[in-house]
């Protein structure tokens, strides 16, 4: 997933208009405008980087006369006390734009992280990792990206993308049947269809509609491995709900083909990373 500029100006754009009103008190009532300065931004954690190009991105709108040296690129595994990245320029710029660019820079380090801790936990099975809609209002894409910076995949980016046919649409409608076969009619040859199912009877009925993709909703692991001997491959299963760092091993042994979890985008800790001016 790549991202456009202008996506991500208006991201910066806003944020920094947040930030500030039209003057920074401390400042530039404290530093002369002619001084210069040089920080650096450096790790104070371990984990996957995301977000630097972004971060670094806030000094063109404040000043583009400062000075960017990306030193670690997203999706690289940075350590305690690691440099990032340089900036250099006027001290008032670099001031002004140091809480904008590090939450920028922390909150996407910390979508790849955690991501990268569950990535891992699946290796030498066949489940990928993805990400849901559960995202913070308005960071979407940088989250989703972050989410490919730390070895995941993305699931669809938003309701225009694929039918997701979940527990409420069912109960809405009436069956699972009766809303893939009226859905089908008038969805798009490109689009995909998924459905949610919370038991084995629900799982069959998706199978014999022919989903696209089948979602597990909260099931356990004896009743996952199960699922996936009935679907024998006929359609994607994806098991979502609950999902944490200590029990996404045993959820990927079961042998589903797609692990979602929306944990990593709108419960993450935010990476610690910090910028310091050089003396």
């Amino acid at each position: 997933m790549l991202l456009p500029d202008f996506y991500v100006d208006d991201i910066i754009k806003r944020a920094l208009a947040e930030d500030i009103n039209y003057i920074d008190l401390a400042t530039d009532l404290l530093i002369s405008e002619e001084d210069t300065s040089s920080a650096e931004f450096v790790s104070k954690a371990e984990g996957v980087l995301a977000g630097i190009d972004c971060a670094l991105r806030t000094y063109t709108f404040v000043d583009s006369d400062v000075k960017c040296e990306k030193l670690i690129s997203d999706g690289e595994y940075v350590k305690k006390g690691d440099i990032i990245a340089r900036v250099s320029g006027r001290t008032r710029s670099i001031l002004k734009a140091e809480r904008t660019s590090l939450n920028i820079l922390q909150h996407m380090s910390g979508v790849a992280t955690a991501v990268n801790v569950l990535v891992k936990a699946c290796e030498g099975t066949r489940a990928s990792v993805c990400d849901t809609r559960k995202t913070l209002p308005g960071l979407r894409a940088l989250e989703k990206y972050a989410v490919m910076a730390g070895g995941g995949r993305n699931h669809r980016y938003n309701l225009s993308d694929a039918a997701m046919l979940k527990d409420n649409h069912i109960d809405a409608y009436g069956s699972i049947t009766g809303a893939v076969e009226a859905l089908r009619k008038k969805i798009g040859h490109m689009a995909k269809i998924e459905v949610e199912v919370r038991n084995e009877e629900e799982l069959r009925e998706a199978l014999s509609c022919k989903a696209d993709v089948i979602m597990l909703d909260n099931m356990t692991p004896a009743q996952m491995t199960e699922c996936v001997k009935i679907a024998d491959g006929r359609a994607l299963l994806e098991a979502s709900g609950n999902v944490t760092a200590e029990n996404i091993a045993e959820v990927a042994k079961t042998g589903v083909d797609i692990i979602s979890s929306g944990a990593v985008t709108h419960s993450v800790k935010a990476f610690d990373i910090s910028l310091k001016i050089m003396k």
